[in-house]
């Protein structure tokens, strides 16, 4: 018999208990540690060893009987499957001392950046993870969304599960896109304007690749989003970065011979900043004066507490020089990866080919499950609650920070998920973020959204989507006195 104690939870594990107990036993099979025949432990063996409830235990029992790892025999227990799947009967090869080829002056091109955001993979065993992007799952639909994937996979959605799109996109999704999201926005599209991607950066990426070559020169702002600025430099075009204010990103010091101008418009990342209406109509006009393209990356708009957001820049384009990106990525889960396009037809065309050749296209099941969740109401109804959720949040943290005296680098915005702040003097937040790691508190230093060779680590952004609101004034005193510690 298999002993109880041979099994281990895994207090990090992000799935359900069943889950971690469904794989704890199939990596014992498919190891060759767990043989064919051998009794498993009982039920209430392994739920008093585990530490969970007995019908936990069974319901993972009875899934891993149904996919034949386990098998069930009368008054005598559970089994390992005569069937499951054997091991294969190899040995890995030991690691080689050296290769036969050397990579380093083969590879050609390089992606594999250290990023200087100092962000800890195992970010949520802290106690006060003020860190950015990054969901709560006590806001999110976890029911009806199991309930539109349960639909999506089912009989009736064969085919989108299936089939192969080719270049094409799920019809369901992209209807909603141009019927109820884009509208939001103040942006009418045809369905042949609108391409799907795996996420913003994807989207990004593809721009990238279908409008910049060595010859051309790209806009990026400044501080500005890491990610853009890598595909950026990994297109191997000019790189041109211009210093943003209060209000986002200043027209007027667009250079001239500029071929591609990547804005966050509605929340500059990092600093929140909104382009005022005058601003976007002043850039608009630059783009058709001087010809270059204008890339929206419209990430947050959702979040707008205290009033409307303010129209995206594609909705007063005129003279079609602005793509639009969009992602569901901030509004539904960040593992969700899919986002969407709008441009002109002549570019969707060939962004549409492009993506065919590295992807195809997003996963059908995947887009078909959120077309369900779009279209039953879902979306709203979880707008609605992180909206609540996130702006009682911002109203502690803003409270927070006034009461132990830090400093905002930008004045206070209605909306967004963080802050962008600015420390004292002489304090380096790079080693200020990291001496709070051992106060259980995550921060992100600003070095990362600053160009590469400007060592700039004057300040830090402070999120406040994964944090409960009761930890975050316990969190703000700690990083106070971490920052009062660092100036004497």
């Amino acid at each position: 018999m298999i002993p109880a104690e041979s099994f281990v939870l895994n207090p990090d594990y992000e799935g359900t208990l069943q889950q971690q107990i469904i794989e704890l036993v199939t990596e014992g099979i498919l190891s060759g540690r767990l043989l064919a025949g051998e009794r498993m432990p009982s039920t209430r063996q392994l739920a008093t060893q585990l530490g969970v409830s007995r019908i936990t235990v069974t319901l993972a029992y009875t899934e891993l009987v149904s996919n034949d790892f386990l098998a069930s025999r009368d008054r005598s227990g559970y089994f390992v499957s005569e069937n499951a799947p054997v091991p294969p009967d190899f040995e890995l090869p030991p690691e080689p001392s050296e290769y036969g080829v050397d990579w380093e002056s083969v590879i050609q091109r390089r992606f594999a950046i250290e990023s200087p955001l100092v962000r800890p993979v195992d970010w949520r065993r802290y106690k006060y993870p003020f860190i950015y992007g990054q969901a709560d799952a006590t806001l999110f639909d976890h029911q009806n969304w199991r309930q539109c994937a349960l639909k999506a996979l089912g009989a009736r959605e064969f085919d989108a599960m299936t089939a192969d799109f080719y270049e094409r996109d799920d019809e369901r999704l992209i209807e909603f896109i141009t019927r109820h999201i884009l509208p939001r926005r103040g942006i009418v599209a045809r369905s042949s304007e609108v391409l799907l991607t795996l996420g913003a950066q994807n989207a990004l990426w593809i721009v990238a690749q279908v409008l910049l070559t060595e010859n051309g020169k790209a806009v990026v702002e400044n501080p500005g989003y890491l990610g853009l600025r890598e595909i950026v430099e990994q297109a191997g075009c000019s790189l041109s970065q211009v210093d943003v204010d209060d209000a986002g990103l200043p027209p007027q010091d667009i250079p001239r011979d500029a071929d591609v101008v990547f804005t966050t418009a509605s929340h500059h990342c990092p600093t929140n900043a909104t382009m005022p209406v005058e601003r976007r109509r002043d850039l608009l006009e630059r783009a058709t004066r001087d010809g270059f393209v204008v890339v929206e990356d419209d990430y947050e708009f959702e979040m707008s507490f205290g009033r409307s957001p303010s129209p995206a820049l594609k909705s007063l384009d005129r003279s079609g020089s602005v793509i639009y990106v969009g992602s569901f990525s901030k509004s539904v889960f960040p593992g969700l990866r899919l986002g969407f396009l709008v441009a002109p037809e002549p570019f969707v065309k060939e962004a549409r080919a492009l993506r065919g050749l590295v992807l195809r296209h997003p996963p059908g099941n995947l887009q078909r499950t959120m077309a369900y969740f779009l279209s039953l109401g879902h979306y709203d109804a979880q707008l609605r609650r992180m909206g609540a959720a996130y702006a009682e949040r911002r109203a502690v943290m803003s409270a927070a920070i006034t009461d132990h005296g830090l400093d905002m680098a930008a004045p206070e915005t209605n909306g967004g998920s963080s802050f962008w702040m600015k420390a004292p003097d002489g304090v380096n937040t790079s080693d200020l973020a990291l001496n709070l790691r051992d106060r259980g508190v995550v921060i992100e230093p600003g070095r990362a959204f600053f160009g590469k060779h400007d060592e700039n680590h004057a300040y830090y952004r402070l999120a406040y989507s994964s944090i409960p609101p009761a930890r975050i004034p316990e969190g703000i005193a700690l990083i106070a006195q971490a920052v009062g510690a660092a100036t004497r």
